[in-house]
């Protein structure tokens, strides 16, 4: 099993929106950057857990956990031209973008702020505290994730 850290900006869609979607599941779509649509397509499996990181809003942290129930599969959303996240190079023949099903498993009983993480020196080489890291998913270790929950916790 894979560990991650997924970012989706609050007002776009949040740890609520995963929440009331039907069985708390919802697809994971629009990544337009190709380092991360490498992990979609070639690590994340199902069972894979990741923590929901509110990104761009103040303050910004991992509010909640969610499962991986999906394999990879092309984003439609690539193939829709009424879709904001569109790209004409993609087609369902030769997709370039992918996507997973993620469920809601739990909010956090407390966020775990950005600079929290960043203060925490267990967790020195993050990639997520790293400067200029700006992808949407980012990979975590066993230790790492315990050291997150362990702050979740208080």
């Amino acid at each position: 099993m894979n560990r991650w850290v997924m970012k989706s900006e609050p007002d776009v869609f949040g740890i609520d929106d995963l929440a009331a979607a039907p069985q708390g599941t919802d697809r994971w779509d629009g990544v337009r950057n190709y380092q991360v649509r490498n992990m979609i397509r070639d690590h994340m499996r199902p069972g894979d857990a990741a923590f929901f990181y509110h990104s761009n809003t103040r303050p910004p942290g991992v509010v909640g956990v969610m499962e991986v129930v999906s394999g990879p599969y092309p984003d439609p959303t690539a193939f829709d031209p009424d879709d904001l996240h569109y790209d004409p190079k993609s087609t369902p023949e030769a997709p370039r973008w992918y996507c997973v099903d993620v469920r809601f498993r739990e909010r956090l009983p407390r966020q775990v702020t950005l600079q929290e993480l960043r203060e925490c020196p267990d967790l020195e080489g993050f990639p997520l505290i790293r400067r200029g890291n700006r992808l949407s998913i980012v990979p975590v270790t066993e230790a790492q994730w315990a050291v997150i929950r362990r702050l979740a916790e208080g």
